[in-house]
């Protein structure tokens, strides 16, 4: 009995060390992701050699803003000694799953493009056209936006772009709040 307790303890801390080790090794972001969102840089910001220098946002600064900000969601795009701009990676609902999706910032926090990286449902792929997604270029910091009144609605895709909108608003809201903190 004690040789089987043993056992299971033994057992348990080596499942309990495995977790923690595959956890905290695991990237947040898949390499597909990151390909796609590297992409997105390269073709907007029409750069060859650049680097993602993660923005740390401390817990206290996070809990005001709308948007989930952290090093894994939020970059400086830089080249040698500039910033050129800013990426934010984000994850909105669709009617069934998320989306992933994309907000590039330039130096001075208006959006330069949105894009959708990876859309996980059949129908509502609408929301990812840039046609409709350029509606959100030359938004600033601290703008509100408004689904049907400031972005136009799409049909076929209402929750997706309702959550689009949203996402983006809030973003714009906290990339604000950051600016106001001297964080960006």
């Amino acid at each position: 009995m004690l040789r089987e307790n043993r056992f299971k303890a033994l057992g348990g801390a080596v499942l309990c060390t495995a977790f923690f080790l595959v956890a905290f090794q695991m990237p947040k972001i898949s390499p597909k992701l990151q390909e796609k969102v590297d992409n997105a840089v390269q073709t907007t910001f029409e750069l060859e050699d650049f680097s993602l220098e993660p923005i740390v946002v401390d817990a206290a600064l996070n809990q005001k803003t709308l948007s989930e900000l952290g090093g894994e969601n939020l970059f400086r795009i830089k080249t040698r000694e500039s910033t050129v701009g800013y990426v934010y990676l984000g994850e909105a609902p669709s009617l069934k799953n998320v989306f992933d999706y994309v907000v590039l910032f330039t130096p001075e926090l208006a959006v330069k493009k949105s894009k959708i990286l990876i859309y996980r449902e059949d129908h509502g792929r609408q929301v990812g056209s840039q046609r409709w997604l350029k509606q959100f270029i030359g938004k600033k910091s601290g703008e509100t936006l408004v689904y049907g009144e400031d972005i136009d609605g799409i049909s076929g895709a209402t929750i997706s772009a309702k959550s689009m909108t949203l996402a983006v608003s809030n973003i714009l809201e906290s990339m604000k709040v950051l600016n106001d903190q001297h964080i960006l």
